[in-house]
């Protein structure tokens, strides 16, 4: 078995990648290890060892998004598996398997000699995603954090802060937008969140359908429409903690393999951390799986 290192040096604190490396030069296995330097480096080098069609373990390290590009290069590939080394700020997929992952995917040895399980991928106009998909103030928020991010002296909590007083206070909660889920269809009407669950986790703190499973065949879709700011403040903690099925009247759930939406204006939709814009999305379980190893002991079932 091989096994490929594919590290983001712009993931994390500024010495992440050399106390990574150190680590990596105590390994008993060979191992090659490559860095990346610009966007889609990670799926490229995946898409190469692909190509050489013989078992290969590897190894995103670095954040959601240096994960993401690596399963959209080893999807469907049977003889390729895939997992996360943290060192991301967020590493939201990782929290599936509890509070302790980054110690637990930290331990490379044993995750070099883990199991591995076939994990289902939402398909969004061609883009995978393991995580959350979202496409509504939320996705907006997040957008914002990047733009704010790039101002001399503002740090990853005052451009969310700023970011969030933008999309809530000044612009609004809200956007007109048709939304089909199973046999629910709004049209044009005001939706403040629509979320796509495959895993648990997302936007650093919340976990919308504490009980999704990346391996279930289902996606978790979650909807918000019309809701004041008083009703979205008070709303905000209780879905963070997954307890939507409290609020039937407030937020709509739907579980299946299909979503679509659309709308007038370009929507602001983030997958797995990455940011798209489109008037019209599609939203369905893909085809295709990824292979993920994670350590012996750990579990990725809902503590629920």
């Amino acid at each position: 078995m091989d096994h490929l290192f594919i590290i983001n040096p712009a993931a994390g604190k500024k010495d992440s990648t050399e106390t990574l490396e150190r680590l990596l030069e105590r390994l008993p296995f060979p191992r090659k290890i490559v860095h990346t330097a610009r966007e889609g480096d990670a799926r490229r080098m995946t898409e190469a060892a692909a190509a050489l069609g013989k078992p290969i373990r590897i190894y995103a390290c670095g954040g959601d998004g240096t994960l993401n590009e690596v399963v959209n290069g080893a999807a469907g590939h049977d003889f390729l598996a895939v997992t996360n080394v943290p060192m991301g700020t967020g590493n939201d997929f990782l929290k599936l398997f509890g509070p302790n992952y980054r110690s637990i995917f930290s331990n490379l040895e044993a995750l070099a000699a883990g199991p591995q399980a076939a994990f289902d991928l939402m398909d969004c106009n061609g883009k995978l995603g393991l995580d959350v998909i979202c496409a509504g103030v939320d996705a907006r928020i997040a957008a914002g954090v990047h733009k704010y991010k790039r101002l001399k002296g503002v740090s990853g909590r005052w451009a969310y802060l700023l970011s969030l007083a933008e999309q809530v206070l000044v612009r609004g909660i809200c956007r007109p937008m048709t939304v089909s889920m199973g046999a629910d269809r709004w049209t044009q009407e005001p939706t403040a969140i629509l979320c796509i669950c495959n895993g648990r986790h997302y936007g650093g703190g919340f976990m919308p359908v504490a009980d999704a499973m990346p391996d279930d065949g289902v996606l978790d879709v979650l909807r918000v429409g019309k809701v004041s700011l008083p009703t979205f403040a008070r709303l905000a903690g209780q879905y963070a903690k997954g307890l939507y099925w409290k609020y039937p009247a407030l937020i709509r759930a739907y579980h299946g393999q299909e979503v679509s939406f659309s709308a007038r204006e370009p929507i602001t939709v983030v997958v797995d951390g990455e940011i798209m814009r489109d008037t019209t999305f599609t939203v369905r379980l893909s085809e295709k799986k990824v292979n993920f190893f994670y350590p012996a002991g750990a579990s990725y079932a809902p503590c629920v």
